[in-house]
């Protein structure tokens, strides 16, 4: 009988269609996006892994703690497990539907920013300053309080000891076929896919 060996960790299916975000994000960059680059941090991470099993492939538990991570494997397991995790989350984080943010998120926001166009204003001044590759986040940080800040490459929040509940890929390759060096513009469609839904249920899990 073939021994089947299956992959610690596994690319998630899109929740939705390649082209359900048009006009906003475009079906060929989905398409490239979610099958070759996610697909390419998932095999990698599974590659390290493989290297120290002993260490188990809880993602999250491995990024909120780096020094626990081999030397040998480290960087790879920030920057493909990173990667691995930012897009898994980015997904759900999209919504073919238009949205509003809900009640108790929209409070929270307010509260922390002053109003939902200063929180706007501050994260798309983290996701177009963010230099090269990276990502911008709005994160429950330490005090329990919603926070705007970027990280550099696969580089996630959860090390910091912060929790993400609204991320958007500024790679290259997440806007480059549609929007080409505009980033504002890809930054600005992105408000109109936001899942607010999945944004309100991330922060009410961080806030128990």
């Amino acid at each position: 009988m073939k021994e089947v060996i299956s992959m610690a960790i596994i690319l998630p299916k899109l929740p939705y269609a390649y082209d359900a975000l048009e006009p906003y994000i475009d079906t060929e960059t989905m398409t490239i996006h979610h099958d070759k680059h996610h697909a390419t941090y998932v095999a990698n991470v599974n590659a390290a892994l493989e290297k120290h099993p002993e260490i188990g492939d809880d993602l999250e538990a491995l990024l909120a703690d780096v020094a626990s991570i081999p030397t040998d494997i480290r960087q790879a397991v920030i920057n493909n497990g990173g990667g691995h995790l930012n897009h898994a989350l980015f997904w759900e984080l999209l919504s073919p539907e238009k949205q509003e943010p809900t009640t108790q998120v929209l409070a929270a926001i307010e509260e922390a920013f002053g109003s939902f166009d200063e929180f706007k204003a501050a994260f798309t001044q983290a996701a177009t300053t963010r230099f090269g590759s990276g990502w911008a986040w709005l994160v429950v940080n330490e005090n329990g309080k919603l926070e705007v800040l970027s990280t550099a490459n696969q580089d996630t929040p959860i090390s910091q000891g912060k929790a993400p509940i609204l991320a958007l890929d500024v790679w290259e390759h997440a806007y480059y076929l549609k929007y080409r060096n505009v980033r504002p513009d890809y930054i600005k469609a992105f408000f109109d896919v936001i899942n607010w839904e999945k944004v309100a249920e991330l922060y009410s899990k961080a806030t128990k």
